[in-house]
């Protein structure tokens, strides 16, 4: 006789549902950002599609508040929550790819690291994170910023369909002939309008790249010469500039380790024989400090920093958007680099445009189309006993950069403390994604995100 049920999400989920009583517990609720000790009521770790189903149903009927986590990286913590239902599609990781069509599509709970490892194998990629343990899911929906802007657009440019889940439990398939609406609000909207549980991208010829960090001393001349060079550059030269403490690596002298540098992430993806006129322009940038930079595997330049920003610190970022990289903000960048708090804490700058310039501002949710520069700063500590003076220190970065920046800034760089900047992050496409959020998730069921409210 078949043994009856009780629990209907058990009924429900095939995969694992882990509970505040299971030993697994606290494994399970942990995420990448230390700062957010969450306690949800339930996990439900999705083997299907079927179990997002199963699980978003269960939240609505029973009034629970819903985390959705992909890659767990969210900076503000919204993989995690208290007293609620925690949707983890971390074991939903495939990546197929299509070389003949040169798309590859991968579940909700892959990471670049999975992404990158499945389309090098046919010499192709898509703008991914720096990060391998990113998640494709979290990046893309917020946009996506990575090495490969300028030449291949954002991630969202690249998506050319989506299958989710949305609040009222149906299973729908998007692109530009298919509830191009929702399309739309998942390329740059967030986690707002549901659960996406596979993400279909167009790829790109990368296959080797020469690339690699480069450090100089904290000077505001190199920060002057680095911002020419990506003016100047073509879309095939990629460069983020970095400020950091010398890491202790062996291509850096000893007595530059601990102290503040200049760093600049370089990835070059045009023909091998400019190789060394690229090598010349980062030496021209200011005194070397250090470099290894060489040819290697597209995959590998996403791996560089993954050791020393592994799962278990604690974050606290801002995020902004600026059309110019102005003197003004050189100098706050450089006074404040002189100041890091710690060893895992840096500040990022993206370049952003190229291939992102050319898609307008309203034909996806990402607004900032007119946006040259994406900065991420803030700091990653390893105690908890230093997060206020973390927090007092990224906060007067922020406030001392706004004078030099736009408004709003980049979702995915933002902390739970941001939400007021949401309208602003938006801005021209607002109004608009809250008209898709009223037709597919009128009771704000995915409010775990930066908000868009209906």
């Amino acid at each position: 006789m078949t043994t009856l049920i009780a629990d209907p999400l058990e009924e429900a989920v095939r995969g694992e549902i882990v509970r505040p009583a299971d030993p697994s517990y606290d494994e399970a609720r942990r995420v990448y950002n230390a700062l957010h000790d969450r306690r949800p009521a339930v996990i439900v770790r999705a083997a299907d599609t079927a179990d997002a189903i199963a699980a978003v149903s269960h939240a609505r009927d029973n009034a629970l508040p819903l985390a959705v986590r992909g890659g767990s990286h969210a900076v503000a913590g919204y993989g995690t929550c208290d007293d609620g239902l925690v949707l983890d599609l971390g074991r939903m990781r495939g990546v197929r790819v299509d070389p003949e069509r040169r798309t590859a599509r991968a579940e909700g709970g892959a990471t670049w690291g999975d992404f990158n490892h499945a389309t090098h194998a046919y010499g192709l990629a898509t703008t991914g994170g720096v990060i391998s343990t990113t998640g494709v899911a979290g990046l893309t929906l917020g946009g996506g910023m990575g090495v490969l802007s300028r030449r291949c657009g954002l991630s969202c440019d690249n998506l050319l369909s989506a299958d989710v889940v949305t609040a009222d439990g149906q299973a729908l398939t998007v692109d530009e002939d298919h509830h191009p609406d929702l399309f739309w609000a998942l390329r740059g909207g967030g986690g707002n309008f549901g659960v996406v549980t596979s993400f279909e991208f167009r790829l790109h010829p990368v296959a080797d790249i020469l690339g690699g960090p480069t450090f100089y001393p904290l000077d505001e001349d190199v920060m002057r010469r680095w911002r020419e060079l990506v003016a100047e550059a073509p879309e095939e030269f990629n460069a983020l500039l970095l400020l950091v403490l010398g890491p202790v690596v062996p291509f850096l002298p000893e007595r530059w380790h601990g102290r503040p540098v200049c760093g600049v992430l370089t990835c070059w993806t045009g023909p091998p024989e400019q190789d060394d006129r690229v090598r010349a322009q980062l030496d021209s940038l200011g005194p070397v400090l250090g470099q290894y930079v060489d040819r290697m595997p597209y995959p590998v330049i996403n791996t560089l920093f993954d050791e020393d920003l592994p799962p278990g610190l604690y974050h606290y970022w801002k995020g902004n958007f600026s059309r110019e990289f102005t003197d003004g903000a050189i100098e706050v960048h450089r006074t404040f680099g002189e100041t890091i708090p710690s060893m895992e804490s840096d500040t990022a700058i993206f370049p952003i445009d190229g291939a992102c310039q050319r898609i307008g501002p309203e034909d996806t949710a990402f607004a900032y189309r007119d946006a040259a520069f994406s900065a991420a700063f803030g700091a990653s500590y390893r105690d908890a006993a230093d997060t206020e003076a973390n927090k007092a220190w990224t906060r007067a970065y922020d406030a001392a950069l706004r004078p030099h920046t736009e408004e709003a800034g980049y979702v995915n760089f933002m902390d739970t403390d941001d939400q007021h900047r949401v309208r602003a992050s938006y801005r021209q496409n607002y109004d608009r994604l809250r008209d898709v959020k009223r037709r597919y998730d009128p009771g704000n069921l995915f409010r775990l995100n930066h908000n868009i409210a209906p």
